[in-house]
């Protein structure tokens, strides 16, 4: 499982150390997508391909379906870790996501995602009152 906030730094190469207790988990190999929100999204490979599969599934007829699957396909980059636990982010990714060396990886429970750090704290500051006020008659109901 996928947890935490880590704060690594990309450099100039566009390389970034993912942290070292998730490294077992993606030592399979990774898929690098478009994440929502302007963020990225990592995923160990056999997770990214049942998502695929699944999204694949839907109902081509469906213009939204037909729009993620567009997106989700089209940017996924597979990837492996090198010998330092680092990855090579695309230039398109990284424009994607804005990010600058001031990086933030946050456990999503089954994935990884990669944000700018201002983007990140612009985001919890925005979406914490919505966290905070949220019930179980709310978006929770079932969740938790």
């Amino acid at each position: 499982m996928f947890l935490g906030t880590y704060t690594p730094k990309l450099d100039d190469k566009g390389r970034l150390t993912l942290p070292a207790k998730f490294r077992e988990e993606l030592a399979d190999g990774l898929m690098v997508t478009k994440g929502q929100d302007h963020s990225l999204a990592v995923y160990p490979r056999e997770e990214f391909a049942a998502r695929a599969r699944k999204a694949a599934a839907a109902s081509r007829t469906n213009p939204k379906a037909r729009a993620f699957i567009r997106n989700l396909a089209s940017s996924a980059d597979e990837q492996t870790l090198d010998g330092s636990g680092r990855i090579t982010l695309s230039p398109a990714h990284r424009e994607y996501a804005n990010l600058s060396k001031e990086c933030v990886v946050i456990g999503s429970v089954d994935f990884l995602e990669i944000w700018d750090a201002e983007s990140w704290a612009n985001y919890q500051q925005e979406t914490e009152a919505a966290f905070s006020a949220a019930d179980d008659d709310d978006i929770l109901s079932g969740l938790l």
